[in-house]
């Protein structure tokens, strides 16, 4: 696996957490867009294991570019969208 945050898969991920419940059903009254998305869906969707799947979490997490939240034992991601302006804002500029 690629170690970049640019890695395709990455972008991806970012991509579908921009509006998960276009991209994510609702699982037992979570809903993807308040509450985030947990891993299981993210590695279906991407037809990759759990582990895979969780390390492209982590590393995004990690840059802060996820934000993450524990709801019934299982850790939700969603899009940090301070964090992604300011990465962002920092390539225009040439970083």
């Amino acid at each position: 696996m690629a170690r970049t945050p640019a890695h395709g898969t990455r972008l991806d991920i970012l991509e579908w957490l921009r509006d998960p419940a276009a991209h994510f059903p609702q699982r037992r009254g979570a809903d993807p867009a308040v509450h985030g998305v947990p891993c299981g869906p993210v590695a279906a969707k991407l037809g990759v294991p759990r582990r895979v799947a969780a390390a492209h979490l982590t590393l995004l997490t990690r840059l802060g570019l996820l934000r993450t939240r524990r709801i019934r034992g299982r850790t939700h991601y969603r899009r940090d969208e301070v964090r992604i302006a300011e990465v962002a804002r920092m390539f225009e500029k040439g970083w």
